[in-house]
């Protein structure tokens, strides 16, 4: 049981950052901020989770089985990750890459301490075992101070696939799509660093205050990082409704306001970008129709134009409303690995671009996310994002683009580039 306590924060922006800073003491630390982005299907502006009581670590043998278990013993909140593998829990498939940073496929945890913030409210819910420590942690908050940037040595920055190499293997899935194997494929390339010392809470910051996105995670497992700034939200589960807003379609953004207007209008007409777009519309409308009530699935809107602070996205939303025969898990399973970083048809394009990429993608284009102890949830996608392993000094950040039959290798690779720049600019 919980105890749960309101109270209401003058600062809010200074407050968030003070409760970061704060919570680096745990082992366990999730951190969802939307960074007051203006958006419908929100339900706080920021909500911590610190140190477990419980937690479920796995591989992805049997995962989302070992996830609804727990899930449903505990009842409760619990925050944590899918990674991409777990596709091999829900296909017949595998993955042989190069993995530097051996994250587990699966990992959750149930805190002892949430809090959450909305507008000026701040809702403090404590595990009964400490709820003594609610006033003493408050005090600690408020005295916490932003802390001082070290002087850090730039970060050597590897770039695993060559241009050369990156423009042979788009031609390669051209000729697939061409063939007709595949529509459509989302194919990733990544850029690492060995020997790798930095301070996860200051690069969070600083990617944070270039992206400001609205789905933005920091998240602690001991040594184990993700600084992450995505705009994209993969699934929401609201009583029997559920929400998925897949983003497909990138425009350059501009200081000048008429070329800015510019690039967000060329992006909306653009045929290449809305064809991928609607696309993978209709394979999230496809998976969500598995565990839908009859006639419920319906797109909200098609092909939206959102801007954030690097880019114009191009964003799609999907709803359904949950048959009561399936499980609040069952929706992420059905659904998993989300479209918007796969492609169509879905189970012929993971095993093409498992061949062609070079690097397992790990937490990269899996979710993080939280469930409420009512079988609630919200994931977003694991975009925009720095994975680092403390322990063995590596690390990561991967970037794709979806390739199509109208796909330009050179400007799918400009468009990875453009995707990169935050992350380069962070670590080096």
């Amino acid at each position: 049981m919980r105890t749960s306590i309101i109270k209401q924060i003058a600062n809010p922006t200074q407050f968030k950052q003070q409760l970061l800073t704060w919570a680096q003491q745990f082992r366990e630390v999730v951190f969802l901020d939307s960074n007051d982005y203006p958006q419908k299907h929100s339900s706080y502006d920021c909500i911590l989770a610190v140190d477990a009581f419980t937690s479920i670590k796995t591989d992805y043998h049997n995962a989302f089985e070992d996830l609804k278990q727990y899930q449903q013993v505990t009842k409760d909140w619990i925050f944590g990750y899918l990674s991409y593998d777990l596709k091999n829990d829900v296909e017949v498939l595998h993955s042989n890459n190069f993995d530097g940073l051996d994250f587990p496929d699966l990992f959750f945890f149930q805190p002892k301490k949430l809090v959450a913030l909305k507008g000026n409210q701040l809702e403090i819910q404590y595990l009964n075992i400490c709820d003594d420590e609610v006033e003493e942690d408050l005090i600690a908050i408020i005295e916490t101070q932003h802390p001082t940037p070290n002087t850090q040595h730039p970060t050597t920055i590897i770039q695993r696939i060559s241009k050369e190499n990156y423009l042979d293997k788009v031609s390669n899935l051209l000729e697939h799509i061409h063939r007709g194997d595949i529509y459509e494929a989302n194919f990733c390339m990544e850029f690492f660093a060995e020997n790798a010392e930095i301070n996860p809470l200051e690069k969070y910051f600083k990617l944070n205050a270039i992206s400001k996105s609205p789905q933005a995670v920091f998240l602690k497992n001991n040594k184990q990082f993700l600084l992450c700034a995505s705009p994209e939200r993969y699934i929401k589960k609201e009583g029997d409704l559920i929400i998925s807003q897949p983003i497909k379609g990138t425009a350059k953004r501009f200081r000048d306001p008429i070329e800015d207007e510019k690039s967000k209008y060329s992006l909306a007409s653009d045929p290449k970008e809305r064809a991928e777009n609607i696309m993978v519309t209709d394979l999230v409308r496809n998976d969500m129709s598995r565990t839908a009530q009859k006639g419920s699935v319906a797109v909200e809107e098609l092909c939206g134009i959102y801007s954030f602070e690097q880019v114009h996205q191009m964003i799609s939303t999907v709803i359904s409303k949950l048959d009561s025969s399936y499980t609040a898990v069952d929706v992420l399973k059905t659904t998993f690995p989300m479209g918007s970083m796969t492609g169509t048809p879905k189970v012929s394009v993971l095993k093409i671009i498992e061949e062609l990429e070079e690097t397992k993608r790990g937490l990269y284009s899996g979710a993080v996310g939280y469930f409420t102890p009512d079988g609630n949830f919200d994931f977003n996608v694991v975009i925009r994002s720095i994975l680092y392993n403390q322990e063995k000094k590596y690390a990561s950040f991967s970037v794709g683009s979806a390739i199509t039959s109208l796909s330009i290798p050179e400007k799918e690779y400009e468009e990875c580039l453009l995707k990169a720049k935050a992350m380069h600019e962070v670590l080096g």
